[in-house]
C-alpha cells in the first residue's frame, strides 16, 4: 500500500493559496496554477518507486508471562531500500497490553534496525499476533510504503507464580526459623507422637499415669498435627471476581494467592484440590500431594476461565459439599457488593459449616475507601461518597455475618492477600480445628 504522508500534504496545502492566488491575478493562464499539484502528485509517486523495496519484520516473544507481568519483546526490521527509519504498529491483544498501542518507531542503519517492545500481561490465556503492519518513507519523505507482515504467533499467559517463586520459600524458611512448622508437627495436634519426660510448663492432662509408674517417673504423651488434611480452594469466577482491581482483575490476584498457599499446604504434607465455579462448577479437580503434584495444580490453574455470569452458590457449593466425604478446610474465594449476593452465599456457608472448616478470603476495596473517605468538592461528591459508604457498610454487616457462623474472614490488600492467607492457614492448622 502506498499513500502520501503528512508531509506531502501539508507542502500541498501550504502551495494552495499560492497556486489561486496566480490564478486570479492571471485568469488566462489559471492551468498554469494546476502545475503545482501535479507537481507535488509526480514528488509523492517518485518517493514512493524509490522507497519499494523488500522488508521484513520478526517479532521475538517470550514463551511464556505471568499475568500482572511487564515483558520486553524484540522488533526486528529489514528494508532494502535502506531508509532511516520504520515504524511497525502490532495487532492487539485483549490478553495483552502493548506500550503506546503497539506502535513504535525503530531507527534503521543500512536498512536494519531492532527495538524493544514492553507488553504487559492483563489477563490469563493464550495471547495470539497474527499480523503486524511496516511502514517506511521514501528519500524525500512524501510517500508512505505499507507492508502487512503474517505473525502467526501465540505466547501463553500463565496464573502468577511470582510470589510462589520469590516469597513462598522465604515465607516457609521464615516459619519454620520461628517454630512454628515444628510446633505444627510436634505439641499441638492429636495424633500421639511419642512419650517424654513431663517439664513444667506442659499441660498436666498429657500426664500417662500408667507408664509414669512403670519407669518411676513422670512422662508425659506429646502429639503432632495430623497431616494429610484436605485443603480445597474453591474459586468464584463471576462476574465481579472478573473486575480490575489495580490493573489485574480479582480472580488473578486469588489464583496467585491460592497457588501460594497450596505449595506451602504440599510441603507441610496435605492434600490440595481446586474447584472453580461461577452460575455452575467449572473445573474440578482431584486431590494431590507431595511437592512433586505442585506442577498438577498448576496446569489447572491455568484453566480458571473468566465469566460474565452471576455466581450461583447453593449449586456450587452444594455439588462441592457433595464430593467430599471426609472434614476438609475449604478456602473460598470471593466478593459481593450488595446484600442480595451476600445472602444467598451467607446460605450456602451455613450448610458447609456444620461439617467443614471454612474460610473465606476477599480483597478490600481500595476505591470504595477512598470514594467514602475523600473530602467532597461539590454535591456529586457528596452523593458517591455516601452511596460508597453504604455499600462498605453491607460489606461490613455480611463479614460480621460470616464470622457469626463461625466462618474464618481473610480480608486484605490485593498486594498482601498472599501472605495473611499462608498466615491464617498456618494458625488453623496450628490449632488443629481439622
Amino acid at each position: 500500500m502506498i499513500y502520501p504522508t503528512r508531509t506531502a500534504v501539508i507542502a500541498t496545502a501550504a502551495g494552495a493559496p499560492f497556486a489561486l492566488a496566480f490564478a486570479a491575478v492571471e485568469p488566462g493562464r489559471w492551468y498554469l496554477a494546476l502545475a503545482w499539484p501535479l507537481l507535488m502528485i509526480l514528488l509523492c509517486l517518485f518517493d514512493a518507486a524509490r522507497g519499494r523495496a523488500t522488508a521484513t519484520a520478526q517479532v521475538g516473544f517470550p514463551g511464556h508471562a505471568y499475568v500482572g507481568e511487564t515483558r520486553d519483546c524484540t522488533v526486528t526490521v529489514s528494508v532494502d531500500s535502506r531508509p532511516r527509519n520504520a515504524w511497525v504498529a502490532l495487532q492487539d491483544s485483549p490478553l495483552v497490553s502493548a506500550e503506546d498501542d503497539g506502535r513504535v518507531r525503530i531507527p534503521l542503519e543500512s536498512g536494519r534496525g531492532a527495538v524493544f517492545l514492553s507488553l504487559e500481561m492483563l489477563r490469563r490465556g493464550v495471547a495470539r499476533f497474527e499480523r503486524l503492519w511496516l511502514r517506511w518513507t521514501g528519500p524525500i519523505g512524501f510517500a508512505w510504503n505499507q507492508r502487512t507482515v503474517e505473525l502467526g504467533a501465540t505466547m501463553s499467559v500463565l496464573p502468577d507464580l511470582r510470589p510462589v517463586r520469590d516469597h513462598g520459600a522465604r515465607i516457609f524458611e521464615r516459619y519454620a526459623l520461628e517454630g512454628m512448622i515444628a510446633q505444627l508437627s510436634r505439641g499441638e495436634g492429636s495424633d500421639f507422637d511419642t512419650l517424654v519426660d513431663f517439664r513444667t510448663g506442659m499441660d498436666r492432662r498429657a500426664i500417662d499415669w500408667k507408664q509414669s509408674g512403670r519407669h518411676m517417673k513422670l512422662l508425659a504423651k506429646q502429639y503432632r498435627t495430623e497431616r494429610n488434611n484436605q485443603i480445597v480452594f474453591a474459586i468464584d469466577t463471576g462476574r465481579q471476581m472478573c473486575e480490575p482491581i489495580a490493573g489485574i482483575a480479582r480472580v488473578d490476584r486469588c489464583v496467585s494467592a491460592m497457588l501460594l498457599t497450596a505449595w506451602i499446604a504440599l510441603k507441610l504434607g496435605d492434600r490440595v484440590a481446586i474447584n472453580a465455579f461461577d452460575s455452575r462448577p467449572r473445573v474440578s479437580s482431584g486431590l494431590v500431594s507431595g511437592s512433586g503434584a505442585f506442577a498438577e495444580l498448576e496446569r489447572i490453574a491455568a484453566e480458571v476461565d473468566y465469566s460474565a455470569d452471576e455466581t450461583n452458590y447453593t449449586f456450587a457449593l452444594t455439588t462441592l459439599a457433595a464430593r467430599l466425604t471426609r472434614r476438609s478446610m475449604i478456602i473460598m474465594f470471593t466478593e459481593f457488593a450488595d446484600t442480595v449476593s451476600a445472602d444467598f452465599m451467607l446460605r450456602a456457608v451455613r450448610r458447609l459449616v456444620e461439617t467443614h472448616l471454612v474460610v473465606v478470603v476477599v480483597l478490600r476495596d481500595e476505591e470504595l475507601e477512598a470514594i467514602a473517605n475523600a473530602p467532597p468538592a461539590n454535591a456529586d461528591d457528596v452523593t458517591r461518597a455516601i452511596t460508597a459508604a453504604d455499600l462498605l457498610k453491607d460489606r461490613r454487616v455480611a463479614i460480621g455475618r460470616l464470622q457469626h457462623l463461625g466462618v474464618h474472614v481473610v480480608e486484605a490488600e490485593y498486594d498482601k492477600v498472599s501472605e495473611r492467607l499462608v498466615q491464617s492457614y498456618l494458625d488453623l492448622k496450628k490449632r488443629d480445628l481439622l
